[in-house]
């Protein structure tokens, strides 16, 4: 029997036990509730889910377990000490997720907006520092308008004390933020401090300076949606790595990337036996992939050839194409596939590209996660602006990711691999533990026809017929320089494989490495490139 319904059966005596009970279930179930279906109301018209709602969506069902849930400010002046509802704007706790640990905060923006005060700072860091200890991931569903603007520099301080944990715990446990409202001023720079970020379509926005700003300092017009939205943060920025039509999507794609992840770095990812067999050949391969160098076609669709079932989620889908980061199962084990994607200017590496490829082998490193590169690169993207932007050390970001990375390192190389880019590419040189290729593999610093006009220039131009003399060049230095096996020979790719036998081998490596260790130099840390 409830306490609600001892209540309505028999009503107990004032300053009894019984009584304080029931008016303990009064309590919680009005925290509950929220502030009123006015505000309710609301929430519901901008398309917005209620903030336990969303925690019943991305919690297992009955799992989620709330603390704090009494607390009030404590703030005078300016009307505050009339507004005192409990939780303060946001709710913490902990639930299971697949039957896992997980701990989360969520604003509630019925309550001040979701603006950051002191008592839901404090929340915040209680929750963050017990994520911490217990070794769980934390989710922020963001819905605020940032710093309470009340409470003066205690909410500034706040949200310093946010930032502290967020970089103490990363590397250290999985950190997620889902942006499900306004997320403006100092309040963006929690979420750029975490692992991913994933936003709504409609109802999300991130920025530091709002569109009334922006139009104040630079006379510039522009909505929200245009200033921070998550299309456009998943395609110009890339601060979002996700972005959804709907909330329920959204937290359930959450809940997915959560089954990849580890609880903590001491941990390895989940895994299990699967219905896919490890030793299927994979015939399609061989005619997928063209072995003209400049034909393009899609590596999306070789990733889903060997991954189990053809299953894997992609990061930053939509920013930097040219590259792709992903996570997917091969043989039961989470692996973290980055693969050139000659389908988007044929595949170069740009200051984009190596950013976002550099992040995420950041990642797989940092939880245990193994790493298969996948290579098929032309070389880095020439031009001015990429210069001046600094495509140097944006590139120098992914060959320090990779050369930093202890976890199993496999590279495949499909097809091309030329000059720079194939040494970024986790090549044997930088470290990879195991590189292998295809037969129709081309490893060189660049390709025939610009290598052929280098190095023979003088001969072409004095020849008779010098288009006659160049094909003959290129051929020639084809033939001594970039046959399939000229790698393989020295030593810098281990084996070249059977395309149709890619999924097995990649099974049968992985599983030898999996004890792999290889510890890093004594250093309070490195000095990676900015």
């Amino acid at each position: 029997m409830s306490v609600i319904q001892e209540t309505e059966e028999a009503p107990a005596v004032a300053g009894t036990t019984r009584a304080r009970v029931q008016e303990l279930a009064s309590l919680r179930a009005a925290v509950v509730a929220g502030p009123g279906e006015k505000a309710t109301s609301a929430q519901k018209a901008k398309g917005k889910l209620t903030v336990r709602e969303r925690l019943d969506i991305l919690f297992d069902e009955g799992s989620f377990v709330e603390i704090e849930g009494l607390r009030r400010h404590r703030a005078t002046g300016f009307g505050l000490e009339d507004r005192r509802p409990h939780t303060d704007g946001v709710v913490t706790g902990w639930g299971t997720v697949d039957g896992r640990p997980v701990f989360a905060y969520a604003h509630d923006f019925r309550i001040f907006g979701g603006a950051l005060g002191e008592a839901h700072a404090q929340k915040i860091h209680k929750l963050m520092d017990l994520a911490e200890s217990a070794g769980a991931p934390v989710v922020g569903l963001c819905d605020g308008a940032g710093a309470r603007i009340q409470e003066g520099v205690t909410a500034l301080a706040g949200y310093g004390g946010i930032f502290r944990r967020n970089v103490r715990n990363s590397g250290v446990i999985p950190q997620i933020s889902v942006i499900m409202g306004p997320c403006a001023g100092g309040a963006a720079y929690s979420p750029a401090l975490t692992d991913f970020v994933f936003m709504v379509r409609g109802t999300s926005q991130m920025f530091i300076t709002g569109p009334d700003v922006v139009q104040a300092v630079t006379g510039e017009q522009i909505t929200h949606d245009d200033l921070g939205g998550a299309d456009v943060h998943a395609e110009r920025s890339g601060v979002a790595g996700f972005v959804y039509d709907n909330e329920e999507c959204c937290l359930r794609d959450v809940r997915h990337l959560l089954s990849f992840l580890p609880s903590n770095n001491r941990e390895t990812p989940p895994g299990g036996p699967t219905c896919d067999p490890s030793d299927r050949r994979v015939e399609a391969l061989v005619d997928l992939v063209p072995a003209d160098p400049n034909q393009a076609y899609d590596m999306a669709k070789v990733i889903e050839e060997i991954a189990d079932h053809g299953e894997f989620f992609e990061v930053h889908e939509r920013w930097a194409p040219n590259v792709i980061c992903a996570l997917t199962r091969l043989g039961g084990e989470v692996v973290g596939v980055v693969a050139n994607q000659p389908q988007r200017m044929a595949g170069v590496l740009d200051i984009e590209a190596s950013e976002k490829a550099a992040r995420f082998v950041q990642m797989c490193d940092a939880f245990n996660i193994p790493l298969v590169t996948l290579v098929d690169v032309p070389g880095f993207l020439p031009g001015v602006d990429q210069e001046h932007g600094g495509v140097i050390r944006h590139g120098a970001k992914l060959l320090y990711a990779y050369c930093n990375a202890t976890v199993p390192r496999v590279q495949l190389i499909l097809r091309k691999a030329y000059g720079g880019a194939y040494i970024v590419m986790d090549s044997r040189s930088i470290g990879t533990d195991v590189s292998l290729a295809w037969p129709i593999n081309e490893i060189a610093v660049m390709g025939a026809e610009g290598a052929a006009g280098v190095v023979f220039r003088r001969q072409i131009a004095q020849a008779d017929d010098p288009e006659a003399m160049r094909a003959r060049l290129v051929k020639e230095y084809k033939e001594e320089l970039m046959h399939p096996y000229y790698a393989a020979e020295r030593g810098l790719v281990d084996d070249v494989i059977d395309p149709a036998d890619t999924r097995s081998v990649l099974i049968r490596t992985l599983s030898v490495l999996r004890s792999k260790h290889a510890p890093l130099p004594s250093r309070k840390h490195g000095n990676q490139p900015q």
